[in-house]
């Protein structure tokens, strides 16, 4: 298959990144960049019209989305950086794969159960079908591993499920994934409500920090975070808020829980929050800077991500004709004895 190990995730252009997404995957990407790993990054726009979309918006948030990849330090010369719906393998191997997964398979994804509940008839076959084009978005590229929160690994474990059948129907052709999932900072919760995960489509402002919110709306929102009734300061998960914010202390600073309990002996939440937020603040400043440099210079997000476009499609173009071929598709597929 591939001698390096190679490592494939993307990320939706919806909503505004926040604080969550960086700690769980986006700071993760730019870790895994090494001699030894091919990395492939995609804005997955196709996943993200599984729901309706501004297309004017669509648009907006995807190149946002690339400056962010780009500022958080996704090197173009160290990875492959690209848009989902500029290669269009992705969609090609989707409509195979779809041939070969069992329709009970994905009705036993909770996410779509979860999504849909809240649209009842109005959510799309896409919606429904959405793991089955996240497992081509892995396969296209032959990916070892794959970064993935908590709420994608029964999406991966399907992806284990498909090449496996694919493979046993039609020979050895996809690389079996397996899941990388970051401990420390993997899930970030809200600050209103840390019972439930940070996420981009809570309508509450004060819920997530956003990784391009000024540093004065920061400090803000951590002044709101909600804590409970205590006094002492400790990693406990049965206090879920403050919890958190020292979850987040530690994801920014890479101090020890023990390092970080001693710093906040004997002081108040107001401490603990300021703290939080301070060490928030200089941990985007960086990123905020180049992010500054890529919206002032379309152009060359505009290079970066055709440049990542053509070396992706090299690598998912050879797959899908490999994938088309085995199952019988195209004037070609009569050539397979002898490529074999």
């Amino acid at each position: 298959m591939v001698s390096k190990v190679r490592v494939l995730s993307g990320i939706q252009p919806t909503g505004n990144l926040h604080i969550g997404n960086y700690l769980g995957a986006v700071r993760q990407w730019a870790a895994m960049q090494e001699d030894n790993t091919e990395c492939y990054y995609c804005v997955v726009d196709l996943h993200a019209i599984t729901v309706p979309q501004d297309p004017k918006e669509l648009r907006a948030k995807t190149r946002e989305v690339a400056a962010i990849l780009l500022a958080a330090g996704i090197d173009p010369k160290r990875s492959v950086l690209f848009v989902q719906s500029d290669v269009t393998a992705h969609a090609e191997l989707a409509w195979i794969l779809n041939c070969v997964t069992p329709f009970g398979w994905l009705t036993r994804m909770t996410q779509f159960k979860d999504k849909s509940a809240r649209q009842q008839e109005g959510a799309s076959a896409g919606l429904f079908d959405y793991p089955v084009l996240m497992a081509a978005d892995i396969l296209l590229y032959q990916a070892h591993k794959v970064p993935v929160g908590e709420d994608q690994k029964q999406h991966l474990e399907l992806t284990r499920d498909i090449t496996m059948r694919f493979n046993r129907l039609f020979g050895e052709t996809f690389t079996v994934p397996e899941p990388r999932i970051l401990e420390i900072g993997a899930r970030i919760m809200g600050l209103d409500d840390p019972t439930k995960k940070m996420s981009k489509s809570e309508a509450n402002a004060n819920h997530a920090v956003n990784l391009l919110d000024p540093p004065d709306v920061i400090r803000r929102k951590f002044q709101r975070a909600t804590t409970d009734s205590l006094t002492d300061i400790r990693f406990d998960e049965n206090r879920p808020g403050v919890f958190n914010l020292l979850t987040i202390c530690q994801s920014f600073t890479g101090e020890t829980q023990e390092a970080i309990v001693t710093r906040f002996a004997g002081k108040g939440y107001g401490d603990l929050k300021r703290a939080v937020a301070e060490a928030v603040v200089e941990g985007l400043r960086p990123l905020q800077e180049r992010y500054a440099v890529y919206s002032k210079d379309p152009a060359q997000l505009d290079a970066v991500l055709r440049d990542g476009a053509a070396r992706a499609r090299v690598v998912a173009d050879k797959t899908l004709a490999d994938a088309k071929r085995r199952v019988g598709l195209g004037a070609g597929a009569d050539q397979e004895s002898r490529v074999q």
